[in-house]
């Protein structure tokens, strides 16, 4: 009987223990919220969205489409025309739009594709290339440079 209370205790301790510890945020998660919330200082706009088909982006499963960083920067004064490009050895390759944007060379890491409409611009991009967050100036900084061509 002695032994059994013991056993309940210290089986206690180890539940109470690990539910401690599966509540920690994962670096990688941490990471990526840190990247974000950068982001959105600097005036991108980060979100998950689901991968347009165009963008060649493989599907998660055969029947659902895989979830993609979508970061856009809103041009206020932008009268954008819609363009559609995905990035193929580092430079875009034109699915829709204007011939002007065919092969531009792309510097950045992680890039899939690269849209344009109206008054936004934005790419998908797999943010896990970049977890420390070095190249969201870049980021700005090329997607602001597509507005102005």
């Amino acid at each position: 009987m002695e032994n059994t209370g013991i056993w309940v205790t210290v089986l206690i301790v180890i539940f109470v223990l690990g539910s401690i510890f599966g509540l920690r945020v994962s670096p990688r998660e941490k990471a990526l919220g840190l990247m974000r919330e950068k982001a959105r200082k600097i005036g991108l706009h980060p979100r998950l969205v689901a991968a347009p088909d165009w963008t060649k982006i493989p599907m998660a499963t055969e029947s659902r489409a895989s979830m993609v960083a979508y970061y856009s920067v809103i041009i206020p004064e932008g009268r954008l025309a819609l363009m559609r490009a995905r990035v193929e050895n580092q430079q875009l390759k034109l699915v829709q739009g204007d011939d002007k944007f065919n092969n531009l060379p792309i510097t950045l890491k992680g890039i899939y594709a690269i849209d344009m409409q109206a008054n936004c611009v934005g790419l998908y991009w797999d943010e896990e290339s970049d977890l420390r967050a070095t190249q969201l100036d870049e980021i700005k900084t090329y997607l602001q440079s597509l507005a102005e061509l």
